[in-house]
């Protein structure tokens, strides 16, 4: 009897137990179940940490993550689907413009010879002076030919003489003035063979032709620099006291002595449309006198659509070779440079010249290139962090940055500015009744300069973008034999108020320039390792090793520097609560016991080995009231007696539910 009333007993409770114990797993009551059991055993991170992180602060945040993950995957999976089954194609065809650049023209004769002349009458004289003692050109005595000098020469031009070396048979060096016909002995080591781009000391073993530069507050200090022939000499010599004249002139003066642009420009067509002289803006160069511009402005700037010779520049100039000096140049033409609109024209240093009776076409590659600055390269972007103040007023590049150094070096060695830079904020240009000892200054320092010994070169920097333009040149006869009559009386007949001559061949020059097509290069670094590629690699490895995401990344950094941060500051707080409060409770205990200590002046002291007597227990200190244990009281209801077995007993629903 007691089996069957226990049977129905176990099954009733097994039937409990199944429908109030929680069920997991897919056969869970409740989408909440359902959602909690898949969050607690997925390996997808973030709907774990849903379900597991402690605050509402996190598990919003999670929420947040999970639900822009889910978001992200969508759109991009939606965007692969829908490019995937894509058929349709599109062709995009566009038409180019190019922007033309800006062409700068000169003449190679700065000045008209007619008019710069009586400021140059002495310095003609002593050239001409110094060329028939030098090659004897019409075999008369050169005494006699230096008394018959018109104009004195000036100390200037005494202080700087033309010399010539000669080797002695015993290896010495001996320089003959030829002005003076002084004669002196030379140190080798004072001899500097000088060209375009280098000075070097040498060792001359035949004659040659040079100036002597002295140092105007110590005579002994003396340089002499010769060429590889007298031409270079004659010319240096002469364009060396060409610009002490110069910087003694006005600006409004040198511009009138220079050509105009209605006498220069004789015809002009850009884009098969009729142009002129207006077309041109005046730059005044240092050493090509008046240059004209052809598309200079920054607002209006043209554009090319076509390419080929029909569709560019093409420029018809009077160089009037008539007027040309004869010791400052010593070829005709024009000289024409193609730059950005920003940029200077260094024409000088890298113009293209052009001769005269004949047509020169230039056709054009546009070439644009972009380097990575720093720490790719040390280009700058725009020259601003260059310790070199920009004196030309244009876009920075290497040759303004160069210039404006040995300007600014020149400025502050010398005391004064070379006149083929643009002149520093409270400087003057140099000559020689203020500074009589700038010519020995200035080659000095050019030598230091050209041997990279100013720091410039250190200093300047490339910049990181640039345009250049690659020519390509082809030369014809112009104007053609029967051509040339007509062409030539039209053009003397339509110049008729402005020359005063009949035209020839030798006095135009014609040249085009333009775009042989519009393609053009574009040269640009990229990095190889941005951070793009960074982050795909290191999540490929992620992946591949460790099946690891970015919420798992977020997960780890959570874990193991959020919540260990926590912990290790949890555990060192609660250790520095423990010793405050132990170190508190030190000092409340202090007084108390020093207080006790006060009121029993004969205090006994026992040792291990004395036992205790009654006169020593009436001296030890008595107990507070709250401190003296008491007895409690007796437990009567463990003597009850208690069945360990209650047969027949029946088990209401109440107590298996509370089971």
């Amino acid at each position: 009897m007691q089996g069957c009333s226990i049977m129905p007993l176990g099954k009733k409770l097994t039937k409990k137990l199944k429908k109030n114990l929680p069920v997991t797993g897919p056969q869970a009551p409740t989408v909440y179940e359902l959602m909690q059991w898949y969050c607690l055993t997925t390996n997808t991170h973030g709907c774990r940490r849903i379900v597991v992180s402690n605050g509402r602060l996190r598990r919003y945040i999670w929420i947040l993550l999970t639900l822009t993950a889910v978001s992200l995957i969508f759109w991009q999976c939606s965007l692969l689907i829908m490019s995937y089954y894509s058929v349709s194609i599109s062709i995009t065809v566009t038409f180019q413009k190019l922007v033309f650049p800006a062409v700068t023209i000169c003449n190679l004769n700065p000045y008209k010879y007619s008019k710069i002349r009586p400021h140059l009458a002495s310095l003609e004289e002593e050239t001409t002076l110094y060329l028939q003692d030098l090659f004897d050109f019409d075999g008369s005595n050169v005494r006699r030919r230096r008394s018959a000098r018109t104009q004195p020469a000036t100390d200037f031009l005494q202080s700087i003489p033309l010399v010539k070396l000669e080797p002695t048979e015993k290896g010495n060096l001996m320089a003959y003035e030829i002005g003076t016909g002084k004669v002196r002995s030379v140190d080798p080591r004072t001899v500097r063979t000088r060209t375009q781009t280098v000075v070097r000391s040498s060792n001359p073993t035949e004659e040659t032709i040079g100036f002597r530069l002295c140092d105007q507050y110590n005579k002994s200090d003396c340089m002499i620099y010769t060429f590889s022939s007298g031409v270079f000499a004659i010319q240096d010599w002469y364009r060396l006291h060409y610009m002490n004249y110069l910087a003694n002139m006005s600006m409004e003066e040198k511009i009138q002595m220079g050509y105009s642009a209605e006498e220069f420009i004789v015809m002009c067509k850009y884009d098969g449309i009729s142009c002129d002289y207006r077309n041109f803006t005046l730059f005044h160069h240092p050493l090509y006198g008046n240059c004209y511009t052809f598309n200079g402005g920054q607002d209006d700037v043209l554009m090319s659509s076509m390419g080929g010779q029909s569709y560019g520049l093409q420029v018809v100039l009077y160089i009037d070779d008539e007027e040309y000096n004869p010791f400052l140049v010593t070829s005709t033409g024009a000289k024409i440079l193609i730059h950005h609109q920003d940029e200077y024209p260094f024409i000088e240093e890298i113009g293209t010249e052009i001769q005269p009776a004949a047509e020169t076409n230039i056709g054009m590659q546009l070439t644009e290139s972009s380097k990575l600055s720093s720490p790719y390269s040390d280009c700058t972007m725009d020259g601003s962090n260059i310790p070199v103040t920009n004196l030309f007023n244009k876009s920075y590049s290497l040759n303004i940055c160069l210039h404006s150094c040995f300007q600014r070096a020149m400025v502050a060695t010398c005391g004064c500015a070379h006149y083929n830079q643009p002149l520093p904020d409270g400087s003057q240009y140099c000559d020689q009744e203020t500074n009589p000892n700038w010519v020995f200054c200035f080659f000095k320092l050019h030598e230091k300069f050209l041997q990279e010994e100013l720091g410039c070169r250190q200093i300047c920097r490339e910049a990181c973008s640039s345009k250049q333009w690659s020519l390509t040149g082809s030369i014809a006869n112009w104007p053609a034999a029967n051509a040339e009559e007509w062409m030539l009386r039209v053009l003397s007949w339509e110049m008729g108020d402005i020359i005063k001559r009949n035209l020839t061949r030798n006095d135009l020059v014609s040249f085009g320039v333009f775009y042989s097509d519009l393609n053009f290069r574009s040269l640009s670094e990229n990095p190889s390792n941005s951070i793009v590629t960074l982050l795909s690699n290191m999540g490929g490895q992620l992946g591949l090793w460790l099946s690891c995401s970015m919420v798992c990344v977020i997960e780890i950094v959570e874990v193991f520097i959020i919540d260990c941060s926590w912990v290790f500051i949890r555990q060192h707080w609660g250790k520095l609560k423990k010793k405050w409060a132990q170190k508190k409770e030190s000092q409340v205990q202090q007084p108390a016991r020093s207080q006790e200590r006060k009121s029993y002046n004969n205090s006994v002291s026992l040792g291990d080995e004395d036992p205790p007597t009654f006169n020593t227990a009436l001296q030890l200190p008595v107990p507070r009231p709250d401190q003296v244990p008491r007895t409690p009281p007796p437990n009567y209801n463990t003597l009850r007696i208690q069945h360990a077995f209650v047969q027949g007993q029946e088990h209401s629903e109440d107590d298996i539910e509370s089971f």
